[in-house]
């Protein structure tokens, strides 16, 4: 798993969200933005992740940020989840794990003693000139925007 660092520039990418619009990596050119990646819309973890998220966005949005959420689920499931818990930033459903594999997110899980492939609960805060300034790697799924705001 080659994951993007601090300082990294990241490549451009481009994915549907859950309406099929295409969103990519140019459309936050000179903003501030903050893309997590989650193992799967409508589970307990990620729902809690992105519910914290999106109760502290305008906090978020105040401090200059915009936010993209992404995992590998089709675009009804993040159609589903967005309406569901009416988020207010868009979810990419990356399928195909293009923009997964490009933050390098993807790799060998543990999980009750088995093994397996899957996506890493990851958060990259990137700055308005696309480069990676803050990596977090250990995102608290109840209280992750105050790991992003402090």
């Amino acid at each position: 798993m080659n994951t993007l660092k601090i300082g990294d520039k990241v490549p451009d990418f481009s994915s549907k969200d859950q309406d099929g619009n295409t969103i990519s990596l140019a459309d936050y050119k000179g903003k501030k933005l903050i893309v997590f990646f989650y193992p799967a819309a409508n589970t307990p973890g990620c729902t809690a992740e992105a519910c914290n998220l999106r109760d502290n966005y305008a906090e978020l949005q105040g401090q200059g940020y915009e936010l993209l959420g992404v995992s590998a689920d089709t675009e009804k499931k993040q159609s589903n989840f967005k309406k569901k818990y009416d988020f207010p930033f868009p979810l990419l459903a990356d399928v195909d794990k293009t923009v997964i594999q490009t933050f390098g997110v993807w790799g060998l899980k543990k999980f009750m003693g088995r093994e397996y492939d899957g996506i890493h609960r990851k958060t990259f805060v990137i700055d308005e000139s696309g480069v990676v300034t803050k990596v977090i790697d250990k995102v608290k799924t109840k209280d992750h925007a105050a790991q992003l705001l402090d």
